[in-house]
């Protein structure tokens, strides 16, 4: 039997007060007493209406299930069938005309076409893998996945297959071609990138040099402008890095010493508390409001074992990047924009009681 604390008119599940006291409250301005008052009253007040609206659903759900049954067999009148809607208040007159005005939204939303995933909040893992999901490693999607053939023994098999990553590397070149495209050359002859009077040159296999076909793509470096160790360019909004490392095991294969290209990829996520989760009692719902506020303050953890070994997740830090001038820094981040979606108002829960018993939405 779940324990409680009486809390006003509420019965509130102590595990639920104890979580928002000594956790999600510490670090605001809110105290206990002026929060819980204030869930008293907003329950107080919405409660008995949102019962109210789910009994005016319920009636109009029967009267619409008796007209259909009335009829059955009867060829359908949408006129009818309309008007009936109409008369019952299921349908209202439209209005006059109004416009909507925003503000203040992210740019991932407003103006950043990319992914949205949508995963279940009260599992840490799953959270933090979709939230560090901002970034994904090209040459990892790539090798994993049918979008390089296994033709010509490029097979995937259990360990490296140099043939395999060559055609890894390959579509690769041809993604920067497209998406950071050169002056006159190509990705696949570059022999060495560096950082030049604020824009990005080339070392070529002909032993010429080259720059980009448009210097707005590059938007920053990491590292020694003469050699950088991550470049970063912006194509649509999204942005994605060249990391160079010539002590890589891949890099150091590679003529312009390429570990790896990390593209933005998951821009958004929905955490999600309805339909993939089941928060059956008040310790559950303990758990999701506990992953989120450790979203929320990026201080959420998790360790689990992976093929006999820990594995430690956190969330990713944001990427930093110098300038193409040298002069400056630019932050893009490195989580994914978090949006939580809350359980409808039709569904209830015992976590808090009414004094007389009633779980609240």
């Amino acid at each position: 039997m779940t324990e409680r604390t009486t809390v006003g008119d509420l019965q509130v599940a102590t595990c639920l007060y104890d979580f928002v006291n000594e956790e999600a409250l510490p670090g605001t301005d809110i105290d206990q007493v002026h929060f819980w008052g204030a869930v008293n009253d907003i329950l107080r007040d919405l409660a008995p209406r949102n019962r109210d609206l789910l009994a005016r659903r319920d009636d109009l759900q029967s009267r619409i299930d008796a007209w259909h049954r009335e009829r059955k067999g009867q060829d359908f009148d949408a006129a009818s069938y309309k008007s009936f809607l109409k008369e019952i208040g299921y349908l209202v007159d439209e209005g006059g005309a109004f416009t909507v005005e925003t503000d203040r939204v992210d740019p991932e939303i407003s103006s950043i076409a990319g992914p949205q995933l949508v995963v279940p909040v009260m599992n840490a893992r799953y959270a933090l893998n979709a939230a560090n999901a901002r970034w994904g490693s090209l040459y990892d999607a790539l090798y994993g996945t049918d979008a390089i053939s296994e033709d010509g023994g490029a097979d995937i098999g259990k360990s490296y297959n140099p043939v395999r990553g060559g055609k890894v590397m390959a579509y690769a070149r041809s993604f920067l071609d497209e998406a950071a495209p050169l002056d006159g050359a190509s990705h696949a002859d570059v022999t060495g990138y560096l950082v030049e009077d604020g824009n990005l040159k080339v070392a070529l296999t002909d032993g010429s040099s080259a720059g980009l076909a448009d210097d707005g793509t590059f938007a920053g470096y990491v590292g020694d402008p003469a050699s950088p160790t991550t470049l970063a360019f912006i194509n649509n909004g999204i942005h994605f890095e060249i990391r160079i490392d010539r002590n890589h095991p891949i890099g150091k294969g590679d003529a312009a010493g390429i570990a790896d290209v990390v593209l933005e990829s998951a821009i958004t996520t929905i955490m999600d508390c309805e339909d993939s989760i089941a928060a059956v009692d008040a310790e559950d719902k303990v758990v999701v409001y506990r992953n989120w506020l450790g979203l929320m303050r990026g201080d959420l953890t998790e360790s689990f074992e992976k093929g006999g070994e820990a594995v430690f997740r956190k969330l990713n830090p944001d990427h930093v990047y110098a300038t193409p001038d040298g002069n400056g820094e630019i932050t893009v981040p490195g989580r994914s924009l978090m949006l939580i979606r809350n359980v409808g108002n039709p569904m209830t829960h015992d976590a808090i009681l009414e004094v007389d018993g009633n779980a609240l939405p």
